[in-house]
């Protein structure tokens, strides 16, 4: 008869080092997950924490970043003044945070990688979402352009100031490469960068893009719904929403239709999820990945959706596109976020001695255009409205 195995004695304080997480991350992580120990390391060299490995110091320095508390009043698709229960880039990044989370830890990858990565992939974005991030594109032509990823590699890598001895958090060289990989239907990663664009970005990056897909799929519909945009009866015509609220009918006798709904989401959001799961870990055994580098090197990305779930997702996303993106209440707030910073924008470049003083000193090192440009990039839905009511409105105070 074989014997119980023994219990752990825990009745001694154990504490991990760094040395012990990176040693547990090569014991048990799979082979092809990112080790903290094989980090390229970071631009500025600094002594390395004796308790937190690389990746968990660089969530660490994101969590407590200007950029990442600022994205609690910047626009998803909602600005802030519209209600307070509309998701906002930060509880964005939370949901995207949790759903990368689960699935690295099912897939046996590295979790603190994954979740960094989270925190850190909308660091970039603009006041007033894309409709900010459209406007400044367009003003920075012919002056560097702009594009939010590569924003958000500026602002980790130039923009924070909370240490002595170098610019910026000093992240690792995997944390900014994945900053600058990724991808969305409105990302651009094709600028000439340090990272090769040629290379898959690694499988916590990858997994990043996928749970920032099933995040806002999901709760752009949630807000929709509740901002009244679109209905329960105009997602009857959607394949992905009809089968799934007609499971959780079966498997539940719900009542209050807002149960129902809240319930419908959460059966999509988990489909998707396994779904990826399932696929992911095929493709995996399938090509015979055993290393970082073979992920770096395959002609697609390895975290997938199945085909079918895929072309559902496109059906989904082109009903969100449709009815509630270009939603007439949508579209006038994003009309009139643009103007925001066309008339922000125009007003420092002609006269920059209307910035605050920093900034003024600030564009005499960086140029005017890019010191305006990383000026209204920061701002927040709220306070680019307020600057805009003081710099417009003649009975305003300044």
């Amino acid at each position: 008869m074989q014997k119980p195995a023994k219990r752990p004695d825990l009745s001694a304080t154990t504490m991990l080092t760094r040395k012990d997480i990176e040693e547990r991350e090569g014991r048990e992580l799979a082979p092809y997950a990112m080790k903290s120990k094989d980090s390229r390391g970071r631009k500025y060299a600094e002594d390395e924490h004796l308790y937190r490995s690389v990746y968990q110091r660089d969530r660490d320095r994101i969590i407590h970043s200007t950029a990442f508390r600022r994205l609690e009043y910047k626009t998803q698709v909602f600005v802030n003044h519209e209600g307070d229960y509309y998701r906002t880039r930060l509880t964005h990044t939370i949901e995207v945070s949790q759903i990368a989370r689960s699935i690295a830890r099912a897939l046996n990858l590295n979790e603190d990688l994954a979740e960094a990565i989270s925190l850190a992939h909308d660091l970039g974005h603009t006041p007033f979402g894309h409709s900010g991030e459209d406007a400044l594109r367009k003003l920075m032509q012919g002056h560097g352009g702009f594009e939010h990823n590569l924003h958000g590699l500026r602002v980790v890598d130039i923009l924070e100031r909370k240490y002595p001895d170098f610019p910026g958090l000093n992240l690792s060289w995997e944390l900014k490469e994945s900053i600058v990989k990724h991808i969305s239907p409105y990302d651009n990663n094709t600028y000439a960068t340090e990272f090769n664009v040629n290379e898959q970005p690694l499988l916590e990056a990858q997994i990043v893009d996928k749970a920032d897909s099933i995040a806002y799929d999901n709760h752009d519909l949630d807000d929709g719904l509740k901002a009244g945009i679109i209905t329960d009866g105009d997602l009857q015509a959607i394949e992905l929403w009809r089968e799934t609220q007609k499971k959780v009918k079966q498997k539940y006798a719900i009542s209050d239709h807002k149960i129902l709904i809240a319930q419908t989401i959460k059966a999509i959001i988990n489909m998707e999820v396994i779904d990826l799961l399932e696929n992911t870990t095929a493709r995996i055994k399938r090509d015979g990945i055993k290393t970082v580098k073979e992920v770096r090197g395959c002609p697609e990305q390895l975290i997938s959706f199945s085909q079918a779930l895929s072309e559902k997702k496109k059906e989904l996303q082109k009903f969100l596109f449709k009815n509630v993106y270009q939603h007439y209440r949508v579209a006038r707030m994003s009309a009139k976020a643009k103007r925001f910073v066309e008339e922000l924008f125009t007003l420092f470049t002609n006269n920059p001695k209307q910035l605050p003083t920093e900034y003024q000193l600030w564009v005499a090192e960086a140029g005017l255009h890019q010191g305006v440009c990383d000026y209204i990039a920061g701002m927040t839905d709220r306070f680019a409205q307020d600057e805009y009511i003081k710099l417009f409105y003649p009975y305003e105070r300044v």
